[in-house]
């Protein structure tokens, strides 16, 4: 298996936060604080503040002079809207990606045994993983403006039941078959594959966004 980049903290954090408000764990009108969420998380304020400055500029939140930030209002249909947002993007990207010949053997064996031997693999490396395989996808799309674009709406892997384990399993197997239609550059099905992986998401994710709602 093919060892995992690490994320810089500022867009681990920036995901993490971004995921934490859509799915409503941080309510509209709730104020974030830069020190709490630094020490929770166990980083320093910096990579926090640099996230605060990301989710401000994207509509998440509303900064505050020296006081953290002011969650805004997020509702279903701006959820919704973040997600196809998503599936257009990393559509065309996986597209892109199979007509340009990208060779997915490595993330496409590393899917596989991820499949083939849970027992091994850690919450952490499920989320690493299937990160790696998202921005690899979005590399390889050769366009950077698209990249970029991709960055900014990532929010990593999306659980609303709290079975995160079977999600991470359920969402290997999408992997493994949208790397297989890549391989065998079938790029119109490999966009649709993707488009269902990101719609499950949002759906456990405005699951989610509800049930904390009631």
């Amino acid at each position: 298996m093919q060892p995992i980049k690490i994320v810089p903290a500022r867009e681990r954090i920036t995901a993490t936060l971004r995921k934490a408000i859509l799915a409503g764990e941080y309510q509209s009108g709730q104020e974030l604080s830069l020190t709490q969420i630094a020490s929770d998380l166990g980083v320093s304020r910096t990579p926090v503040r640099e996230a605060f400055q990301t989710l401000a500029a994207e509509g998440f939140i509303d900064l505050r002079m020296n006081k953290g930030a002011i969650v805004k209002n997020i509702d279903e249909k701006f959820v919704t809207d973040h997600f196809e947002m998503r599936i257009l993007l990393e559509g065309e990207a996986v597209y892109r990606a199979t007509n340009r010949h990208y060779d997915v053997s490595k993330l496409l064996a590393d899917c596989q045994y991820a499949a083939d031997n849970p027992q091994k693999f850690s919450l952490q490396d499920y989320t690493a993983l299937n990160q790696q395989i998202h921005t690899s996808i979005w590399k390889a799309a050769d366009n950077q403006r698209l990249y970029e674009l991709l960055k900014n709406f990532w929010n990593g892997p999306s659980v609303s039941d709290g079975n995160e384990l079977t999600h991470h399993l359920i969402s290997v197997q999408e992997h493994i078959k949208m790397l297989t239609l890549m391989k065998s550059g079938n790029a119109k099905e490999a966009r649709e594959v993707m488009t269902d992986h990101i719609k499950r998401s949002m759906n456990n994710i405005l699951q989610s966004f509800q049930d904390r709602k009631l």
